[in-house]
């Protein structure tokens, strides 16, 4: 199956409302690798490698977020796959 990368940007109330651990549960239950951390500017940036059914399945997560936030963008950036990634962490 074709891997596919995605990279996320999330805009809105999505830095301290555990958006970042609320990813990571996500990528684990779609089986997905990468990264997640917070940026300087209010965003969460998110990075995916998978199949491309499964990264289309975090992306609806992403989408909704966890209880607290409120998810007004996710802009996604098409790359390439590098196979660089043996998990999906939170970066700081």
């Amino acid at each position: 199956m074709a891997k596919v990368a995605r990279k996320f940007l999330i805009r809105g109330d999505v830095q301290g409302v555990g958006y970042r651990f609320f990813a990571q549960r996500a990528a684990a239950r779609h089986q997905v690798l990468g990264y997640v951390r917070n940026c300087s500017d209010g965003t969460v940036e998110a990075l995916a490698e998978g199949s491309a059914n499964n990264v289309e399945e975090f992306k609806k997560d992403l989408v909704t977020g966890p209880q607290w936030s409120s998810v007004q963008q996710v802009e996604e950036i098409n790359l390439e796959p590098t196979g660089q990634f043996s998990s999906f962490r939170i970066e700081r």
